[in-house]
C-alpha cells in the first residue's frame, strides 16, 4: 500500500483578474523526498509555491497537508502545522544579527506567555528561551555559519544570506520545507554546497523538500521526483531522467525546436 502524500495539490487553479497564473495543477508530494518544480520564467512555480504557503488562495481546487485541507488558512497557521519556506528575494532583517534573524524562526513555537515573561526568571521563560537557542545552534552550526553568528545580516556576501535564510526557514521545525530557488545567483561553489545542505536535511534532519530551481544540473543530481510546468499548466511529471527524456520539457523547458526529418538525399 502506498504511502499517504505530505502534500497535495488537486486542481489547483489561480487568476489575477483576467490572467490565468495556474490553471489545474494536480500533483503529490510524498514524505522524504525531494520535489522540485522546474519551468521557464513566467511558467507560475513561485505562484504554485504560494499557493501550497499560504501566501496566494487558489481561486480554484484545493491543497491538503497530511490529509488536512489548508486552503484557506494563512501563512502562520501553515507555518505551526509544519510547512516552512524560503524566498526568491531574501527576506531577512538586514540590521538584526544572524542569530537573532533565526530565532524569529523560532517565534511560533515559543508557548511562554506575557505573565510568565514577566517572570522571567523564577518562570519557564527563560528555561524555554535557552532551549530554543540550544535548536538554533544546532542549525548554525550544521549550516557552517559559526563565524557570522553575531554579525548584522545585511552585511553578509549573498551566498551566505542565502543559508541565512534556509537556517531561518529550518528553525521553524518544518515536515515539509518549501525552496523558493535556493541557490539562485550564486557560484558554483555556493552551489555545491547548497546542494549539500539540502541532501543533508531531506536524509539526516528528515524534511520534506518542495523546491523550485533553475539549475537543471543541480535538480537533476538531488531530486526524486519533478515536476514541469509551462504557461501554468503541469506538463511533466516523474522521476528527473524521464522528465527529461520528454520531448515537451525539452521544447518548453530547454527550447528546442521539433525535429524535422529531413529526406534522405538522392544517389545518381
Amino acid at each position: 500500500m502506498a504511502e499517504a502524500p505530505i502534500l497535495a495539490a488537486e486542481h489547483v487553479s489561480l487568476r489575477f483578474g483576467g490572467v490565468r497564473a495556474l490553471t489545474d495543477v494536480s500533483f503529490e508530494v510524498r514524505p522524504g523526498e525531494i520535489f522540485s518544480i522546474i519551468g521557464p520564467n513566467g511558467a507560475g512555480k513561485t505562484s504554485m509555491v504560494n499557493c501550497v504557503s499560504g501566501r496566494y488562495r487558489p481561486t480554484e481546487g484545493r491543497v491538503t497537508f497530511e490529509g488536512q485541507d489548508i486552503t484557506r488558512l494563512g501563512p502562520n497557521r501553515r507555518a505551526s502545522l509544519g510547512i516552512g519556506r524560503t524566498f526568491q528575494n531574501l527576506a531577512l532583517f538586514g540590521h538584526m544579527s544572524v542569530l537573532d534573524n533565526i530565532m524569529v524562526g523560532r517565534h511560533h513555537l515559543l508557548k511562554a506567555g506575557f505573565l510568565r515573561g514577566m517572570l522571567y526568571w523564577i518562570g519557564g521563560a527563560q528555561r524555554e528561551e535557552l532551549e530554543h537557542r540550544r535548536e538554533v545552534e544546532e542549525i548554525i552550526d550544521f549550516l557552517e555559519i559559526q563565524h557570522v553568528r553575531k554579525a548584522p545580516a545585511g552585511t553578509l556576501p549573498y551566498g551566505l544570506r542565502k543559508r541565512v535564510e534556509l537556517a531561518r526557514a529550518m528553525a521553524v521545525k518544518p515536515k515539509l520545507i518549501l525552496l523558493d530557488e535556493p541557490m539562485a545567483g550564486m557560484n558554483l561553489e555556493e552551489k555545491e554546497d547548497m546542494a549539500r545542505f539540502i541532501v543533508d536535511l531531506n536524509e539526516e534532519w528528515g524534511m520534506t523538500v518542495l523546491m523550485i530551481e533553475h539549475d537543471m544540473g543541480v535538480v537533476m543530481d538531488i531530486s526524486h521526483r519533478v515536476m514541469v510546468l509551462d504557461f501554468g499548466r503541469k506538463i511533466a511529471e516523474g522521476r528527473p531522467e524521464e522528465v527529461l527524456a520528454d520531448p515537451h520539457v525539452r521544447r518548453a523547458y530547454l527550447g528546442e525546436a521539433d525535429e524535422v526529418t529531413q529526406p534522405a538525399e538522392e544517389t545518381v
